[in-house]
Formats: structure tokens, sequence, C-alpha cells
């Protein structure tokens, strides 16, 4: 749920910031005339702010009035007001991130790694497999429990080797990784514009 409300914050900032860059680029083009249409009060006639006056007057006249307007007026007030609470603790929640748990004591806490180095340090091991040229599409994702994981990693490989031995090879290559239960699904794949084999 945070995720969302941080997203929605995110949403919410790029575009009152682009109003805002939009609304002071105006002002300022309409600041650069000294009179006639291209001036200050030029630019409050275009965007009717006498209107504006008016049709804000007529608003507060409503809100204040007894009945179900009112009642109505109020209900969008608090929708409003919780809107631009739901905003702030999306904006202010921190991002927590989700690591893979090695070790985890009650007393002296936890043994972890982030989900990034552990990705770089599986890629590493399937590259020192024997006919292995490289590991790309190396996907990490924590499991939504206190241990485990999915790793999924493409070995690359020339074409005279075998891809059954290479998925075989390279499989083993991540057993130091088995402390943090992973389960793990080794992809053999041509390099460059070879066929990939799945």
């Amino acid at each position: 749920m945070i995720l969302l409300f941080r997203a929605l914050a995110r949403l919410v900032t790029f575009v009152l910031l682009f109003t805002l860059a939009a609304t002071g680029l105006a002002v300022a083009i309409f600041s650069l005339g000294g009179s006639g249409d291209l001036s200050i009060p030029g630019l409050a006639n275009l965007v009717g702010l006498s209107d504006l006056e008016e049709n804000t007057g007529r608003l507060l006249g409503v809100v204040e009035a007894d009945g179900s307007i009112a009642l109505r007026s109020g209900l969008a007030g608090l929708v409003a007001v919780t809107t631009g609470v739901l905003l702030l603790v999306g904006a202010s929640a921190p991002a927590r991130e989700r690591l893979l748990v090695l070790d985890k004591k009650n007393d002296k806490g936890t043994l972890a790694a982030r989900r990034r180095a552990l990705s770089q340090v599986a890629g590493a091991l399937v590259e020192q497999t024997r006919g292995v040229t490289a590991a790309d599409k190396v996907r990490l994702r924590p499991s939504r429990g206190e241990r485990g994981g999915k790793l999924s990693i493409r070995a690359v490989h020339s074409a005279s080797a075998d891809p059954s031995q290479i998925k075989r090879d390279a499989t083993a290559s991540l057993d130091p990784l088995k402390a943090f239960e992973l389960k793990t699904l080794v992809r053999p794949g041509l390099g460059g514009s070879g066929r990939r084999v799945q």
C-alpha cells in the first residue's frame, strides 16, 4: 500500500512541478511586455481572474449555507484532506529494501545481503564455469517471507559447448549461495547473434 502512495505522491509532485514551471514561464513572458495584451494585467484577463474571484465568492457562499450542498462540500473537503495526508505518508515513508536473509538472530541482529550485491556475486560465479563466456540477465527476487528467493540467470556460451552440461555446471557453481535458500534457474544461451538455447 505504501508503494501505491509513494507512486501517487511522485505523480502529483511531477504534475505540480510541471504546472508551476508552466505558470512561471507564462508570467515571465507576459512580464516582458510593458502594456497591452502582453502584460501582467493582460495575463490576468486572459486566465479570467475576475471571473475566478466571483466563482470563489459563490463557492464560499454555498459552503457556508445550510443543507445538503454544504454537507457535500464538507465531505469533499474531508476527502481532500485525507488525500493530502496519504500523499504525505507516501512522500515521507522510508523506502524499505528487501534483503536476502542469511541468518536471523533475535537479539544480535540479522545477517543479510543486498539484492544487487548478491546478483553480482551470482553472475561472477556463473562466469567462472567452464564453457561460459558471460552471465547476463541476472534477476534476483527475494521472497515475501523472511528467507529465500528466486534467482534467474542466463549463461552465455559458445556454439561448441553442450547446453545441458553448461546448465548443470553453472547451477553447481551457485552452490556457495545455498545458505540463502535460493531457487535457481540457469538458462544457457548462445552468445552474440547466435540462437538462444532454452
